[in-house]
């Protein structure tokens, strides 16, 4: 019978290798035990969880799939599995580790230079150092190419000017993978915390987020030695490969935040009494339930079957739109209705829903909003660049 509660309808388990099985088993326990006690009254007074880095980086967390330098050199699956616990937990807790692996780690994997690999991979994956990536700007997001900071070689150095808005551990980050504009076009840049003319600055009174860091960067005439350039990082195709390694892991996500509010909500009817009997019984709370059932085993299928091209080295990155899309609106929507069942009890930063659907909303917008995805996806199967 399929199981109802993970919920596990298509016994997706049964099309996961032991291993794969064992690391999301692992990062739930995780969760379960060292996550969900403490997110709520971290969201509550804005408070990222620091305490729990080290503990993330002993399971491994930190750049999962790569190859050497202290890395777990697992597959894509498997690391999928993993950011859709640590978001089953909280987004911020995901985006956290998305960010240190998909959009630190990565890049100095992919485009950096044996010295700059040896120098921060192995400090980054036991999180003795921390990562942070500067893309989107105060004066645009879904259009990286009219980016504004610029680096302008001077010398045999670089001396970099600009800002950076909405970037995740920005003000705890020891390293800033940071893009800039240049005579030759788009950069990348590692900006260490503590250079001259660096500053950063914390985005306070969010309502959604609340329990992960949001930065301001500021750089004035920072000058950065040749070393410091990401050597094979050339083009607007070098961050954007990053945000597809990053935007993977939240298509497995949105999956995470949508168990967990199922499951609230599975619970919730199973024990409130209404004119007599439990919600449970109530057609129109089984329809609902249903319905959410039904979503959440379609993204589950979608994020696999996203995961094994990856593994296969046959993932388009239209693909990861289309994943990404689908997988946090059906987590949005999922949120958004679980808190409805839960009622006026649903407001409470007691129940997990009401603060999904806040981290959600940001969810939705960074990385590629949806109507980017959207867009994305129109003009590979028409052809027609409409954006």
């Amino acid at each position: 019978m399929p199981d109802s509660k993970t919920p596990d309808f298509y016994h997706i388990d049964s099309l996961l290798s032991n291993d794969e099985r064992q690391v999301r088993d692992t990062v739930a326990r995780f969760v379960d035990d060292r996550v969900l006690p403490i997110i709520a009254e971290c969201f509550e007074h804005e408070r990222f969880p620091t305490e729990l880095i080290p503990e993330m980086a002993e399971l491994g967390l930190f750049g999962p799939t790569l190859q050497d330098y202290g890395c777990a050199g697992l597959n894509n699956v498997a690391y999928g599995l993993i950011m859709q616990e640590l978001e089953r937990g909280d987004s911020g807790v995901r985006s956290f580790a998305s960010v240190q692996s998909g959009l630190v780690m990565y890049p100095i994997h992919t485009y950096g230079s044996d010295e700059q690999k040896k120098r921060w991979l192995p400090e980054m994956a036991r999180a003795r150092k921390i990562g942070c990536f500067g893309l989107t700007e105060p004066d645009g997001g879904s259009d990286p190419g009219t980016m504004k900071t610029r680096a302008e070689k001077k010398g045999s150095d670089w001396v970099l000017n600009g800002a950076k808005m909405w970037i995740t551990s920005g003000s705890i980050a020891d390293v800033a993978v940071v893009w800039a504009m240049t005579e030759h076009g788009v950069r990348g840049f590692l900006l260490e915390k503590g250079t001259p003319g660096f500053t950063s600055r914390d985005i306070p009174h969010k309502f959604s987020l609340r329990a992960s860091v949001t930065s301001e960067l500021f750089f004035d005439n920072c000058r950065l030695p040749e070393s410091s350039r990401l050597p094979t990082a050339e083009g607007l195709g070098a961050p954007l490969s990053c945000l597809t390694q990053a935007r993977y892991g939240i298509a497995w996500g949105g999956v995470g935040a949508a168990m967990a509010c199922y499951r609230e909500a599975l619970e919730f009817c199973r024990n409130r009494v209404l004119f007599g009997s439990p919600l449970i019984n109530k057609q129109h709370m089984q329809i609902r339930l249903a319905d959410m059932v039904r979503r959440i085993t379609t993204g589950q299928l979608l994020a696999l079957q996203l995961g094994r091209l990856k593994d296969q080295g046959e993932m388009h990155h239209t693909q990861v739109s289309l994943a990404k899309w689908n997988n946090v609106r059906l987590g949005l929507d999922i949120a958004r209705e679980a808190r409805d069942i839960l009622g006026a009890g649903g407001i409470s930063v007691e129940c997990c829903p009401v603060r999904h659907m806040l981290n959600l909303e940001s969810v939705i917008t960074y990385e590629g909003t949806e109507t980017i995805h959207q867009l994305v996806v129109g003009r590979e199967i028409t052809g027609v660049a409409a954006f």
